[in-house]
């Protein structure tokens, strides 16, 4: 196989062949390989050759593209579409009706905007294959599937795992996802205390109701307390409750969250943030099963599951003094640890789709996202995690209720925030065969925060210079790069 045949090609379809020629030269330049065709009347059965993407421009004037797309839009050879120099509302009937529709570029092409779209293009042909991997039938039998290959919405779907909508699920399919849904299937039978690990965010206490409803307990309440939203010297009365007269204020008695959750399960959130006087009553409680409310002296029983979670490192806060080690060791009988959503970011096309469900459910309107914004937001490191995104997604129910939504109307934050992520990776793709392999290096130690102006300072890289048969057209075409 020669070096061309190893490149990744792109179906060009463009009536210029003028045009076509200079888009092929900037494509050679960038290492991909570039088959041109005029005639807009094929069909996926006339392709023999494994595209990486179709580049779909000015059609023949008696050609209507929306007929091109269709017979590659959902046809069992896999070709994300990018379209150039059609108009606003032509694009958005394109994306509103196929799901492979991915950008609408301006012409003259853009170097730095088509490396950022190929990103994309590969992140949606890896997830795309996934899909199509699954049996047939099983395919048909999938109606989120089906909505998906119709290119019924350019946002994608998938199955609940759960058909019973009384279980809470941590909705994704990655590895990470399925290593905790696995934990808490495990652990869930049992009686064991579960400390719940993970950055704020990231659905702890999703895991302790599923816990809860996996349980033999899933009867009796379930009942939240956040440790670190109650002030120290109430926390006490919050979780033992208290007899009237035990302090100024309590003008009656009042049941603990102990009390209230009994038979069932209490979750404690945020234990890291709890007092350490307060570690103490609790480490008594859990050693010896029983309390006494605030101001009185008769034990009552403590017959509850405990579930704690934090997203604090309560190793670090042993070491520092401020959370007791025996309160740490009894709680973490069976630790969960959830990830950051930065660590499995193939999910945030289904996690934005169950958010947007959540707020038709609950008639709070409605929104749709084009495959194109899907994968943009697939590259942003969500420092938020999934909490973020759910206000991300409310936020442009709002801006744009039962619209589409492209990667232009996107805010800024995520835009760049996704460019940044990925920029360093497409660098050291770019320049990994130069001569400059040692700069490269150089450049991808450095923070995310390199540009493509610092980037190309660094390499003192400037296209017209190069001196190859494709840079000197380019150059005399007048392509910015």
């Amino acid at each position: 196989m020669t070096a061309t045949d190893s490149r990744p090609c792109i179906l060009l379809i463009e009536s210029d062949l003028t045009r076509a020629n200079e888009i092929k030269s900037l494509l050679s330049f960038i290492n991909y390989d570039v088959d041109i065709m005029i005639e807009t009347s094929i069909t996926p059965d006339d392709l023999h050759r494994d595209y990486f993407a179709m580049l779909l421009g000015q059609c023949d004037i008696n050609i209507d593209c929306t007929d091109l797309i269709s017979r590659f839009d959902g046809s069992d050879k896999l070709l994300p579409i990018i379209v150039y120099s059609h108009d606003e509302k032509e694009f958005l009937e394109h994306t509103s009706q196929f799901g492979s529709v991915m950008s609408n570029l301006s012409y003259p092409l853009n170097f730095e905007e088509l490396n950022e779209i190929f990103g994309r293009v590969e992140q949606f042909r890896n997830r795309m294959s996934q899909e199509n991997s699954q049996p047939r039938k099983a395919r048909q039998d999938d109606s989120a599937f089906q909505h998906r290959i119709k290119g019924e919405g350019a946002s994608v779907t998938l199955r609940k795992i759960y058909s019973n909508k009384k279980i809470p699920d941590l909705c994704g399919s990655s590895v990470a996802i399925k290593r905790v849904r696995s934990m808490v299937e495990q652990v869930a039978p049992t009686q064991a205390n579960v400390l719940i690990l993970g950055e704020s965010g990231t659905g702890k206490e999703v895991v302790a109701r599923m816990l809860h409803a996996l349980s033999d307990r899933k009867d009796k309440p379930f009942v939240p307390v956040n440790c670190g939203a109650i002030p120290a010297d109430l926390l006490e009365s919050e979780l033992f409750g208290h007899e009237k007269g035990a302090f100024t204020g309590a003008i009656s008695a009042r049941q603990g969250r102990f009390e209230m959750a009994q038979g069932g399960t209490l979750f404690l959130d945020e234990i890291g943030d709890m007092s350490l006087p307060m570690q103490v009553k609790l480490l008594r409680v859990l050693q010896e099963r029983t309390f006494e409310r605030v101001g009185s002296n008769q034990s009552l029983k403590a017959d509850v599951r405990i579930v704690a979670a934090t997203h604090r490192d309560l190793e670090v806060s042993i070491t520092e003094g401020k959370f007791r080690e025996d309160l740490f060791y009894r709680l973490n009988v069976f630790p969960i640890e959830m990830p950051s959503l930065r660590s499995h970011l193939d999910d945030v096309p289904s996690l934005l789709q169950e958010q947007i469900d959540k707020l038709e459910n609950d008639k709070r309107g409605s929104v749709r996202l084009t495959a194109a914004a899907t994968d943009m937001l697939c590259h942003y490191q969500w420092p938020g995690n999934i909490r973020e995104l759910g206000n991300l997604v409310e936020r442009l129910t709002i801006l744009y209720p039962n619209g589409i939504v492209d990667v232009r109307d996107l805010p800024e934050k995520y835009i760049n925030g996704a460019f940044k992520a990925s920029e360093k990776e497409v660098i050291k793709q770019m320049f990994s065969d130069s001569a400059n392999d040692c700069l490269a290096d150089t450049v991808t130690t450095k923070d995310n925060q390199v540009s493509n102006e610092e980037a190309n300072a660094l390499w003192n890289f400037d296209p017209s210079n190069v001196k190859t048969e494709a840079s000197g057209q380019l150059a005399a075409d007048g392509f910015d790069l």
